[in-house]
């Protein structure tokens, strides 16, 4: 029986990145590599593993069975070269890194300002971005990014799977907001029977927001009037104390002054933040720190807003004894 040949660790890094972007062009680019080059690294690679790892896919590729199940291993091998990079760095006295985080923007306004604190004193880099990307794009990001801080209706499934680790961090409750004048303005809460004749200003498909108000639709058997779909939500707020609509809107992303925050009676509302890295790389000394920091810094901006009591206005948080890090 001949003996196998030894995969390469580099054309394995390749087929991870077809994996995650999807076409050999974009691989490419990627990787500073022409598409010709890529192609012929990925042969060799189907060569060394004795099996076809790709197949066509009208006029690009497509991993077949085989290519799934290698690029699941490569995740493993790959995660540990990382550790063991780490490790040695140790050794050196290096830094234990600089780990890339992608975040969505509210998320950041929210989380980021504790995680860099607290991540002052160690050795831990942080190279922050926003992306504002709904959960199903969380695997693409992984790509270019060591940890991605996604949102998700309550409802929604975490988007952890075989290439995905995902761990829950906290719970925001999703409410309405109105112009001080509204109707509704003096309530604490409001049903969503209430609400059917309503002007709505929305997010765009794909994120929570737009979601709960799906489940208002499918509560009341009403479709929503939506004039604007926006993902700022400081634009939003400013269009609401316009009397230019009403709004679901998450309760920590509400700043504008003079809003009026109702609660939303008879359908549970709220976005889970989630943590997701690529599984084994959790170990990682600088994505564990990273990853420590965020779950610190949920706690405490958890604990900080569960200590508030006042009334209903985005000038004073309500307290929520369902806010609490997961």
């Amino acid at each position: 029986m001949p003996n196998p040949v030894p995969l390469s660790v580099e054309r394995l890094r390749i087929l991870r990145e077809l994996a995650d972007r999807g076409t050999v062009a974009s691989v490419a680019e990627a990787l500073s590599m022409t598409p010709s080059a890529v192609s012929q690294q990925l042969k060799v690679l189907a060569r060394e593993a004795g099996v076809a790892l790709l197949e066509p896919d009208g006029r690009r590729v497509r991993l077949t069975d085989a290519g799934h199940a290698l690029v699941v291993r490569a995740d493993e091998v790959l995660a540990a070269m990382d550790r063991a990079a780490a490790e040695m760095a140790l050794y050196r006295g290096a830094s234990h890194g600089r780990v890339r985080v992608a975040m969505f923007p509210s998320g950041a306004a929210l989380l980021l300002p504790r995680v860099l604190t607290l991540l002052a004193e160690s050795r831990v880099d942080i190279a922050a971005s926003d992306v504002d990307a709904p959960p199903s794009e969380v695997s693409g990001l992984l790509a270019d990014y060591d940890v991605v801080l996604t949102h998700r209706d309550e409802h929604a499934p975490s988007v952890a799977g075989p290439r995905v680790h995902s761990e829950p961090l906290l719970r925001e409750p999703i409410d309405i907001v109105v112009s001080p004048g509204h109707r509704l303005a003096g309530r604490e809460s409001v049903t969503a029977e209430e609400l059917t004749d309503e002007t709505w200003l929305s997010e765009r498909g794909g994120f929570p927001v737009d979601d709960v108000l799906r489940t208002i639709a499918t509560v009341t058997g009403v479709q929503p009037r939506i004039t604007q779909r926006l993902n700022d939500f400081r634009v939003i707020e400013e269009l609401v104390a316009a009397n230019h609509g009403i709004a679901l809107m998450p309760r920590y992303s509400v700043f504008h002054p003079h809003l009026a925050i109702l609660r939303l009676s008879g359908v549970r509302a709220g976005r889970i933040y989630d943590l997701t890295t690529r599984p084994h790389t959790t170990h990682r000394p600088a994505i564990a720190t990273v990853l420590s920091a965020f779950h610190t810094a949920a706690t405490e901006v958890a604990a900080a807003i569960n200590s508030r009591v006042g009334p209903t206005t985005a000038a004073s948080a309500h307290a929520d004894e369902d806010v609490a890090p997961r």
